[in-house]
């Protein structure tokens, strides 16, 4: 009896210890996860809040605990317009968020991280390059825009100062001096767009409408040519959130773009659909000549061209605008079967705006 009383007390003892440590360690790792710079939030198997460290409170505010994360999501952050991986709270903080599952367990742990600072180093270097680049732009396009302009002077001091014009010279005069105009316009509308980093206010509208817009202005384009456009809309009623005149201008370039490549005979397609990863894939395809893997690698660099009265800023402002709507462009092209062109930009979402399992590493 007094050898099992022994027993009893040593394992009494024994587990004691190891509530002890297991204590210990538990207090451990929650004066860790309260030391972490970074805010945690933990989540159960039906996206429910467990747990939070002091970081997370103090960026999300209370309450958080059992509060659904999409709540969370939809009335403490949005989404900055540049970096779909990134979210603003409401203060005016920008954090990264990421997502990794706990392990063999259910549910998921959530790491955000203030990245403000970052941001703004990035947003300052960002400038001094384009303030550098201002500078270029601003002397090639001091030569560039002296071409048209004088042209332009030519043909209005012709119908200023002759008398003795037919009206069809008038007209012919007037035909040119409008087109050298419009040129100019061209030219310092995209240098603003450039200078702008592509950056525009947002609204919401449909893909049907924008894309009707996009046909309807093709058609001066197609009259007297054999070419055949054709739209293939596998995204069907879309929503988008953006601006619809910019992205309407990037796709009309891409378009005409192409026109002129196949001179005035081809095949040429604009297909749009949605990728699983819930992102806009909108591609243009032409069946022309080309782009050799030289001039590839240059096409979306500001002021170069292959075109002898080309601005050289056409695909570098569409580049610009796809980034500010935290899409990217990229061109496919093999020489004697034609150029593709995608542009896949992130869709708006209002009922999660990170899914179960994205940004996961």
């Amino acid at each position: 009896m007094a050898l099992l009383s022994e027993e009893l007390a040593a394992a009494r003892s024994e587990r004691l210890k190891t509530l002890g440590e297991k204590e210990q360690l538990a207090n451990r790792l929650q004066q860790l996860l309260e030391a972490l710079p970074g805010g945690v939030v933990v989540l159960d198997e039906k996206e429910t809040i467990v747990e939070s460290n002091q970081v997370a409170v103090e960026m999300l505010g209370r309450p958080l605990s059992d509060q659904a994360w999409i709540n969370i999501l939809e009335t403490r952050m949005q989404p900055p317009s540049d970096n779909p991986h990134e979210r603003q709270l409401n203060n005016g903080t920008y954090v990264s968020v990421s997502a990794r599952p706990l392990g063999d367990s259910l549910g998921r742990i959530i790491l955000l991280t203030d990245v403000s600072e970052m941001r703004s180093l990035q947003e300052m270097v960002s400038h001094q390059q384009r303030l550098s680049a201002m500078g270029e732009m601003v002397a090639s396009l001091a030569h560039q825009v002296r071409t048209p302009l004088a042209t332009a002077i030519l043909y209005a001091s012709q119908l200023t100062s002759s008398t003795e014009l037919t009206e069809q010279q008038n007209q012919k005069f007037a035909s040119k001096l409008l087109d050298r105009l419009k040129h100019l316009e061209r030219q310092v509308n995209d240098m603003l767009v450039y200078a702008k980093d592509g950056r525009y206010g947002k609204k919401e509208f449909t893909l049907e409408r924008l894309l009707d817009k996009v046909f309807d202005d093709m058609e001066p384009y197609l009259g007297n040519t054999r070419l055949s456009f054709e739209i293939v809309n596998q995204a069907k009623t879309v929503t988008l959130l953006g601006n619809e005149d910019a992205l309407q201008g990037i796709l009309m370039n891409l378009l005409t773009n192409a026109c002129q490549a196949m001179n005035g005979s081809g095949r040429l397609i604009l297909d749009v659909r949605v990728t699983e990863q819930a992102n806009l894939t909108v591609s243009v395809k032409d069946d022309g000549p080309g782009i050799p893997d030289d001039q590839l690698q240059s096409i979306f660099q500001p002021f170069y061209t292959t075109r002898s009265n080309g601005t050289g800023l056409g695909l570098a402002v569409a580049d610009s605008v796809v980034r500010a709507h935290g899409g990217t462009l990229w061109c496919e092209s093999t020489l004697g079967k034609g150029a593709e062109f995608h542009i896949q930009l992130p869709l708006p979402t209002h009922t999660e705006m990170i899914p179960s399992g994205l940004l996961e590493q």
